[in-house]
């Protein structure tokens, strides 16, 4: 798990280049609009409209650009053109890849998505080929300086979770998906500053890379990242740290 917290850090400072070249914000307002369309437009009433309104705060996304995504979303302007789709498929080594795109021309993403996978030494599956290696998962991280570990471990236990790391620097608290709402909701009562805090993917297993084919395996994650269609890429790779900090 600490290998794919520090991944999600570096992916965490990407997106705030992403977010100057305006990439990230074109990418959360179209998760927004479709949860939107798909929910309703009261994020209170709808936990993935709410989820992606949090996503765009924290990239510091205008308020007025999120209540366009939201109008655009109830109204239909736009946002019934896209549909999600999982893609599935195998990174060099046999890592395993989860895809999560918006898109609205199936067929177009589909050959795009395939093309990566083929330049960066991959193959895309079919499906069913790998989801069954994750789980959705809450995961909230937390750093230590911020809270004794007893005091943390005793708050979300009560609240729900399943689960919780210790790692070099962060706490990594995993929750049933039903309970991430509420153990999120008690560490902000309680005043607890979360690094991050999504729904995501959890992998049952890991496999291991490294050297050249480690590199290669995060240039095609990074490739499937920055593809305007893909919200979110998943993996079950367990790479060296000096490698994530060098390719980073």
């Amino acid at each position: 798990m600490s290998g794919h917290s520090k991944w999600h850090n570096i992916r965490i400072k990407k997106q705030k280049m992403d977010q100057i070249r305006g990439k990230l914000f074109s990418k959360l307002s179209r998760e927004i609009s479709v949860a939107a369309r798909e929910g309703g437009g009261d994020p209170e009433m709808n936990p993935r409209l709410r989820t992606a309104i949090e996503r765009a705060r924290e990239a510091g996304m205008p308020n007025e650009n999120i209540q366009r995504a939201i109008q655009r979303g109830v109204g239909g302007g736009g946002a019934e053109m896209y549909e999600q789709v999982i893609y599935e498929g195998y990174a060099p080594g046999g890592v395993a890849v989860l895809i999560e795109a918006l898109t609205d021309n199936r067929n177009r993403t589909a050959a795009e998505v395939r093309s990566l996978f083929t330049k960066n030494g991959g193959s895309l599956a079919e499906a069913g080929a790998v989801a069954w290696l994750f789980d959705k998962k809450g995961l909230i991280t937390v750093e230590r300086e911020a809270i004794p570990e007893d005091e943390l471990l005793l708050l979300i236990l009560e609240a729900g979770a399943e689960d919780m790391r210790v790692a070099d620097d962060s706490y990594e608290i995993v929750t049933p998906p039903e309970a991430f709402e509420t153990v999120k909701g008690v560490l902000q009562a309680k005043g607890v500053p979360m690094t991050s805090a999504e729904l995501t993917m959890i992998p049952k297993s890991t496999t291991h890379v490294e050297g050249p084919e480690a590199v290669r395996v995060l240039k095609l994650l990074e490739a499937l990242e920055d593809h305007d269609d893909i919200q979110r890429v998943y993996s079950n790779f367990d790479i060296p740290e000096e490698i994530l900090q060098k390719v980073s």
